[in-house]
């Protein structure tokens, strides 16, 4: 069974930049494409990118342009560089298999404040 932990979370001022990193238990990380979700107060859970196992990447609408996804498959290890950031990114962000299979994580918070 693959375990997830995200980390890297925090305040933030808006503009600032994070970077989080969720690191998976297991071989078959690699073999899967991978993504990261996010929750708002209130909102369903949305995914905001995604990378395929040869790296192909895709991004929501919001964050397109502020968001990279990365990953390390020899580290089982996928991370979100966020710059730019707005309240509106004010979060708890996940990790997860795409689609999602995998048993959710803690998350992160991530809160975008002034």
């Amino acid at each position: 069974q693959v375990q997830l932990v995200e980390s890297g979370g925090g305040l933030v001022q808006p503009g600032g930049s994070l970077r989080l990193s969720c690191a998976a238990s297991g071989s078959i990380f690699s073999i899967y494409p991978m993504g990261w979700y996010r929750q708002a107060p209130g909102k369903q859970r949305e995914v905001v990118a995604g990378i395929g196992s040869g790296g192909s990447t895709s991004y929501g609408d919001s964050v397109k342009g502020r968001f990279t996804i990365s990953r390390d498959n020899a580290k089982n290890t996928v991370y979100l560089q966020m710059n730019s950031l707005k309240p509106e990114d004010t979060a708890v962000y996940y990790c997860n298999a795409v689609p999602a299979w995998a048993s959710w994580g803690q998350g992160t918070q991530v809160t975008v404040s002034s």
